[in-house]
């Protein structure tokens, strides 16, 4: 097995038992356990439970980041709007393939020795909302002086809190209907718009 292997192994392995047990009641032995590999090649790979719990969140956050400015490049021609439609729909397919990373978002990295991986998150995949939101304002689409940051925070909390409620409590729902819905809110259909 490869390196890059057992690392993705590893990986797996702990972002189920941290989505389960969160991160204090999750331990290098169970971690080892479920990925079918010996304690020390968690140590060998990462050096601890933390590095490793710090590696796991870059590398969901970029592979996430890479998602959503795929998303956001959109077809050409496409409404920064539409883009972000996009974006948000990326963002639940995302968390949907990987559920439990987004109920370790939820849960676990907002503490105070993962802030690294909160600037991370917010210039990466929030980052892209934000953009994509700043070029709607400046087509006329948001209005001006429209806050995108708060507004970049709050869909992307919004859509990670949906996801996680989908896949708990309605997994059989569509994604694309839970789309079809956050893009009403979005959009200010609901308000009468």
């Amino acid at each position: 097995m490869s390196r890059e292997d057992t690392r993705s192994r590893l990986f797996r392995a702990a972002v189920e038992l941290i989505a389960e047990q969160g991160f204090a009641g999750t331990t290098v032995d169970a971690i080892a356990e479920r990925a079918g590999v010996a304690k020390g090649t968690v140590f060998y790979n990462f050096g601890s439970k933390d590095a490793l719990f710090a590696a796991l969140l870059d590398h969901g956050i970029q592979r996430l980041a890479l998602s959503l400015a795929e998303a956001a490049e959109g077809p050409t021609g496409a409404s920064p709007l539409a883009r972000l439609d996009a974006v948000v729909l990326a963002q639940l397919r995302f968390f949907d393939e990987y559920g439990p990373f987004a109920r370790v978002l939820f849960g676990e990295m907002w503490r105070t020795a993962w802030q690294d991986a909160v600037v991370r998150l917010r210039e990466g995949a929030l980052g892209v909302y934000e953009r994509v939101l700043a070029d709607a304002v400046a087509a006329g689409e948001l209005r001006a002086g429209f806050d995108t940051g708060t507004a970049a925070t709050a869909l992307f909390g919004m859509v990670l809190t949906v996801s996680i409620e989908r896949r708990a409590l309605r997994p059989d729902r569509p994604v694309e209907e839970v789309h079809a819905t956050l893009v009403e809110l979005i959009h200010g259909r609901v308000a009468g718009a």
